[in-house]
């Protein structure tokens, strides 16, 4: 989750987890991303404001359930460890979709839940980063950006406003995006992965 990671480098708010190592952290800390661990349960904080208190929104990165809890600043608040490791999609096995880790070349299965939206845009051999708390995939980052073809769309008519000058075309994926009016089938694109938007034909 040479092109570069959505979420990577230093400044990755899942950074302050790897320096906690399971520890505890001080709300002053949290970020959005910042995975926290009540009751053994990895959560992932995807708001917060302050300084008096933090007031945060977190979803539970395993059942998806999303709840609002505010914390005093400064308290101390249990860290989950997040392994992020470098990995390959490889191909589907039944529902799952099976990953290699780069340099131990493990494989995992992870299901479609986990992998979520990165679906749309993973072919075989495709590199990614996935996470995973105690074993458990938590989710899978792809690059910002990837490159795919359109496997069809329907040629584009001149003049044609009533879409804004785009129309619809199926990625190789056979997930479908909105490309402009020029773009033919067989064509190279590089599709955000973030919100599936077309940034551009790719030149052979």
């Amino acid at each position: 989750m040479g092109q570069n990671q959505g979420h990577g480098g230093s400044g990755d708010p899942l950074d302050a987890c790897r320096l906690a190592q399971g520890g505890r952290a001080d709300t002053f800390q949290l970020l959005p991303d910042f995975i926290r661990k009540p009751n053994d349960s990895p959560i992932v904080q995807i708001g917060w404001q302050g300084p008096a208190f933090v007031r945060t929104k977190m979803k539970h990165v395993l059942s998806g359930k999303v709840v609002e809890k505010t914390f005093n600043a400064g308290v101390k608040i249990e860290t989950a460890n997040v392994d992020k490791r470098d990995m390959q999609y490889l191909y589907r096995d039944g529902d799952d979709f099976v990953f290699m880790d780069s340099s131990s070349y493990d494989q995992i299965h992870v299901n479609p839940t986990v992998v979520g939206d990165a679906e749309h845009f993973m072919l075989e051999n495709q590199s990614c980063i996935v996470a995973t708390h105690d074993g458990e995939p938590l989710y899978v980052e792809l690059p910002a950006s990837v490159e795919l073809v359109i496997e069809h769309t329907d040629p584009g008519v001149q003049g044609d406003r009533s879409t804004g000058g785009t129309k619809p075309a199926r990625l190789e994926t056979g997930f479908e995006i909105q490309v402009p009016l020029f773009i033919e089938s067989g064509t190279r694109v590089k599709v955000d992965t973030r919100d599936g938007s077309y940034l551009g034909r790719v030149n052979s």
